[in-house]
């Protein structure tokens, strides 16, 4: 990758570790598919506003609508969901760290779905270390030793799969404009989520949250969600699949950092162990532990 597309990445990281942090907040007021529904429906209304006037704006959104759907549907509506279900239990922290698995299933899905990104040796290792960091992160959970419940953990990991298969997706939306494609995907799904938290969450019955919820809900609509889609697909055109899941990454630290400032929160000793093989992972994904064997196709070390 480029330094420039390096830069994108460090800013998006940064973006996504504080929307865990407005999920937290936002969790314990809000129910996760009427959230879901807030959040995406407020980006993909800014991303209108802002570029109704391009050129063939609408035209191509017209044209890309199936494809926009799907990506909706596994970019956005299936992983916000189970995120949000999951961190009505667990902390910002830890939510991030299962959500840093996205990169290995991004690995694993590329080896089905593409020819351009196949597994190699660097891959396949980064692969074993990063599992080997989630068993450290869901194993005391699956034994009851745990105070975070596995459903949990799992929610969250579930999302990350999901990811996986929408970065492999995405990329045949290369020649798209990253504008019309992240407000495509936004706008399909605002619609998936309408009646479905309309139907379970009932959010007419809700009370009206707080100030500081408003403002983390507004926080994580516009610039978490709005502003980082368009910045995620700008680099998956530019990267691929696998290079633009190594965000994650750097989601963690920040994420990490937010939750013991602002809500309290702690990193046991094992988590940590298995953000360190989580980290490990995602390096040797990206060819920067010097792994021998890189494949044709696999992102080069810049």
């Amino acid at each position: 990758m480029s330094a420039a597309t390096w830069g994108f990445l460090m800013l998006l990281g940064l973006i996504w570790g504080g929307s865990f942090f407005f999920a937290r907040i936002a969790v314990q007021h809000v129910p996760p598919m009427t959230l879901v529904l807030v959040r995406v429906s407020l980006a993909a209304l800014a991303l209108h506003l802002i570029f109704f006037r391009l050129p063939d704006f609408y035209r191509t959104l017209a044209a890309n609508w199936r494809q926009l759907l799907v990506l909706g549907l596994i970019n956005n509506a299936i992983p916000f969901t189970l995120i949000f279900l999951g961190q009505t239990r667990i902390g910002a922290g830890l939510a991030s760290i299962l959500n840093a698995t996205t990169p290995l299933w991004t690995v694993i899905v590329a080896q089905m779905l593409t020819t351009d990104e196949k597994i190699s040796a660097a891959k396949l290792i980064g692969c074993a270390l990063g599992l080997a960091g989630m068993v450290l992160l869901i194993g005391p959970a699956a034994l009851g030793i745990a105070d975070s419940p596995l459903w949990a953990k799992l929610a969250v990991v579930g999302a990350a799969i999901s990811y996986g298969f929408a970065a492999s997706f995405g990329k045949r939306f290369k020649g798209v404009s990253p504008r019309v494609t992240a407000t495509g995907q936004l706008t399909a799904s605002s619609l998936i989520m309408l009646p479905l938290a309309l139907a379970v969450d009932q959010p007419w019955t809700l009370p009206v949250p707080p100030v500081d919820v408003i403002a983390a809900i507004l926080a994580l609509a516009l610039v978490s969600t709005a502003f980082a889609y368009v910045l995620y697909f700008r680099i998956l055109s530019q990267a691929g699949a696998t290079s633009a899941s190594l965000v994650t990454l750097l989601v963690p630290p920040s994420a990490i950092l937010l939750g013991i400032l602002f809500l309290g929160e702690t990193l046991s000793f094992t988590e940590a162990m298995g953000l360190v093989l989580i980290a490990l992972g995602l390096m040797s994904l990206d060819n920067r532990l010097g792994w021998k064997g890189r494949s044709k196709g696999a992102p080069p070390a810049p």
